[in-house]
């Protein structure tokens, strides 16, 4: 039930967002159609749980994470911009396996995420415990280049 009300609250909240619309009766009662739709469409399809709407981890994604996460795609996009625009454009492309410390299954794909967010790298693979990275630069790789990232995602996670 919390995941079905975390859902249609976050639908609910998109429309209202992307629409703009909050006077027009006619239009809002669409917006809610639509959401109610989509809520139904889902909990037919038994897609809704812990995974499609993580109602455990409150508003941490939003009010600690997501900012922090905004920075460092702005820092990413710098570096990688230098690294295009370079004369010889210093690319030292290479894979690494990447061990998460998150315990659960929505923490290491918030990681994988994360990782592919930020420019000048790629989750490829997520298999077991490990996360394959593709970076574009020798940074991308360094042992602790994703550590700041694995220890937030870990305390939004709740360290559970």
């Amino acid at each position: 039930m919390k995941y079905s009300l975390t859902l249609v609250v976050t639908l609910v909240a998109t429309w209202l967002m992307w629409s703009g619309h909050f006077e027009n009766p006619f239009l809002l009662g669409l917006g809610l159609l639509s959401c109610a739709f989509c809520l139904a469409v889902t909990l037919r399809m038994g897609i809704v749980d812990e995974e499609g709407a993580p109602a455990q981890l409150g508003l941490r994604p939003f009010t600690s994470y997501a900012p922090w996460l905004i920075k460092e795609i702005v820092v990413s996009n710098l570096a990688v911009t230098r690294v295009i625009l370079a004369r010889r454009m210093p690319l030292e492309r290479s894979m690494v396996e990447v061990t998460p410390s998150q315990k659960t299954t929505i923490g290491r794909v918030i990681m994988a995420n994360s990782i592919t967010l930020t420019p000048g790298t790629v989750s490829v693979n997520m298999h077991d415990d490990q996360i394959t990275v593709h970076a574009l630069t020798a940074a991308g790789t360094a042992p602790d280049a994703n550590d700041e990232m694995d220890r937030r995602v870990s305390r939004l996670e709740g360290d559970s």
